[in-house]
C-alpha cells in the first residue's frame, strides 16, 4: 500500500461548539489522514489523581471539546464527507463518573460519585477495579461537521452532521459518512472513550483524552440526510496501523 501523508492537528486546536465561521486549524486534501490530539470530555478538569470534590467543581461551560475543525479542500454543501477513523492512541487512565442531577440514573443516585481506571491499550484491558477488566475499545464519544445554518450551536446534541453520538460501534477500521453543511466540511472529533456500554446510562463513560486519534476524510460526489456508518467485517486492531502494509 502505498504511503500516506498524515497531517497534524496542533493541541490548542479545539472548540466547545460547532460553527461554520470558525477558522479551520488544518487544511488537507481529501484522503489525507489527519492526526488530532483530544482532549478528556471534562477538559482536564478531572486528574488522574482526583477525587469524588471535583466531580461536584465542574464547570459544563468548559466540557466535551472537539478538536480541530479541519478543512477537506474540495468538500463542498451537498457532498458527503467519509471519515474513516484509523487509529487510537490513549493514556494509561480514563475516568467515570456519576454526576448529579446528570444522565438516566440521576434520580436513583443523586450523589456524585468517581471511578479512575487503569487503561492498558498493550492488553487491550482497562481495569475498571475491584476486580473487575473490561475491554479496551476506543472510539470518538463526538465527532461531526459543521452545521450550514450560522451561528454557534451546542455539541452534545446529536443532529444530521454528526455531533456527541457516543456510538460505541465507530471504532478503528470503521467509516462514518456525514453530510457536507459547509465549505470545507470543517471537520472535528472529541469525547474520547477507552470503553463503554450501550450509551452512558450514568451520563459517562470510560472517558479518556487521547495522545492522537487518527483519520481520513474523503469527499464523495453524493448525498446523505443524516449520518450513515460502515463498520470493518473483522474486528479492528488499536494497535497496527491500518494503512499500513502488514
Amino acid at each position: 500500500m502505498d504511503a500516506v501523508s498524515i497531517h497534524e492537528v496542533h493541541p490548542d486546536a479545539f472548540n466547545y461548539v460547532w460553527d461554520n465561521s470558525v477558522v479551520p486549524a488544518l487544511e488537507v486534501e481529501s484522503g489525507e489522514a489527519v492526526e488530532l490530539h483530544v482532549r478528556d470530555a471534562s477538559d482536564e478538569q478531572i486528574h488522574r489523581d482526583s477525587g469524588v470534590e471535583d466531580v461536584t467543581k465542574l464547570d459544563f461551560s468548559h466540557v466535551n471539546p472537539v478538536s480541530g475543525p479541519v478543512f477537506v479542500k474540495g468538500a463542498r454543501p451537498g457532498d458527503v464527507l467519509a471519515v474513516e477513523l484509523l487509529e487510537f492512541r490513549p493514556p494509561e487512565w480514563g475516568w467515570t463518573a456519576i454526576i448529579p442531577d446528570f444522565g438516566l440514573l440521576a434520580d436513583e443516585y443523586p450523589e456524585p460519585w468517581l471511578r479512575i481506571s487503569e487503561v492498558d491499550a498493550e492488553t487491550a484491558t482497562v481495569r475498571f477495579g475491584d476486580g473487575i477488566s473490561l475491554p479496551y475499545r476506543p472510539f470518538p464519544g463526538t465527532i461531526g461537521v459543521a452545521p450550514s445554518e450560522p451561528g454557534e450551536h451546542p455539541i452534545l446534541p446529536p443532529s444530521r452532521f454528526g455531533g456527541n453520538m457516543d456510538t460505541k460501534h465507530l471504532r478503528a477500521g470503521a467509516t462514518l459518512f456525514l453530510p457536507v453543511g459547509a465549505e470545507g466540511a470543517l471537520f472535528s472529533l472529541g469525547d474520547t472513550h477507552a470503553a463503554q456500554g450501550d450509551g452512558e446510562v450514568c451520563g459517562t463513560a470510560v472517558e479518556a483524552a487521547m495522545y492522537d486519534a487518527t483519520s481520513r476524510s474523503r469527499r464523495r460526489s453524493t448525498t446523505c440526510r443524516g449520518e450513515r456508518s460502515r463498520r470493518p467485517r473483522t474486528r479492528a486492531t488499536t494497535s497496527a496501523r491500518p494503512w499500513d502494509p502488514i
